[in-house]
């Protein structure tokens, strides 16, 4: 089985066979304007409960929303040099399954869906569809894609995409993130919610001793010992880095989860998606 083909095959079972029952789509619970607020009453969704007002009045009140036709999911991948790594599994690899669970739930929740691959450049786009077939031609663009060499800039992705976008859509971003994204534009007039990738190696590296390093995305070559010392230090920039990128998605009000290459990405989505 091609790896194509073994992605989606995995991806529509888990969202068609097991995120079964009372979920039908990791996106539940979005697509909803906000109306009026009133009294509980028994039966209501809990999640929907306004906990301020209820504090305020001493009893109960729910939030009221009113469900849109559909919502307009926006997939964008990013897939600069670095996604070519990985200790067992490619990140890009992984960005691609990604994208298969997020666009098989979108597709099962009846909304739009369409996709796009940045680099520092548009590199690809899909026109908002609900066909099953648009979302291996999806997949198939991010695996075969060749990321080796390619940069990101997010201010060009940004200013495209807040000028491409007319209307208001839930905007998935999924990348490494080793640059911290100003996303602040497109958080005032979308959803943005981001899918950092990571391979533990990469944030925690093993001590190599003298060893020659090639950086996928600018080339470059880099030589040195790489003890105890050095790995340390190297990953506590790492972390340092994701701290502010943690701090500036919260800033504007940007969910956001880790998935590692060698975690189970559907349980992941779901955490995110579910408030876990």
């Amino acid at each position: 089985m091609s790896k194509l083909k073994r992605i989606l095959v995995r991806a529509r079972r888990q969202v068609f066979s097991e995120m079964v029952g009372n979920n039908p789509s990791i996106f539940q619970g979005e697509g909803y304007d906000f109306i009026e607020l009133r009294e509980y009453m028994p039966g209501d969704d809990i999640r929907h409960i306004d906990w301020n007002i209820t504090a305020k009045m001493q009893k109960p009140f729910i939030k009221i929303f009113r469900e849109e036709r559909e919502l307009n999911v926006v997939l964008v991948s990013i897939l600069n040099g670095s996604v070519h790594f990985g200790s067992k599994v490619f990140k890009q690899e992984t960005i691609a399954e990604i994208a298969a669970l997020l666009s098989f739930s979108t597709l099962k929740n009846g909304d739009l869906l369409s996709s796009y691959i940045f680099t520092n450049e548009m590199n690809y786009h899909s026109k908002p569809s609900k066909k099953l077939h648009q979302v291996q031609k999806n997949v198939e663009e991010i695996l075969n894609f060749d990321a080796l060499g390619k940069k990101v800039d997010f201010n060009f992705i940004v200013n495209t995409l807040f000028t491409r976008l007319k209307r208001k859509s839930l905007i998935l971003m999924v990348g490494d993130f080793f640059e911290v994204p100003d996303l602040k534009l497109l958080a005032k007039k979308h959803e943005v919610v981001a899918f950092i990738v990571r391979d533990i190696l990469e944030e925690k590296p093993p001590q190599m001793g003298f060893s020659s390093l090639v950086d996928p995305e600018s080339g470059a070559v880099l030589e040195g010992d790489f003890n105890a010392s050095s790995v340390n230090a190297y990953a506590k920039k790492v972390l340092e880095h994701d701290l502010k990128l943690y701090e500036n998605l919260r800033k504007n009000q940007i969910r956001f989860t880790k998935i590692y290459t060698h975690s189970v990405a559907s349980v992941e989505l779901r955490r995110l998606f579910e408030g876990r």
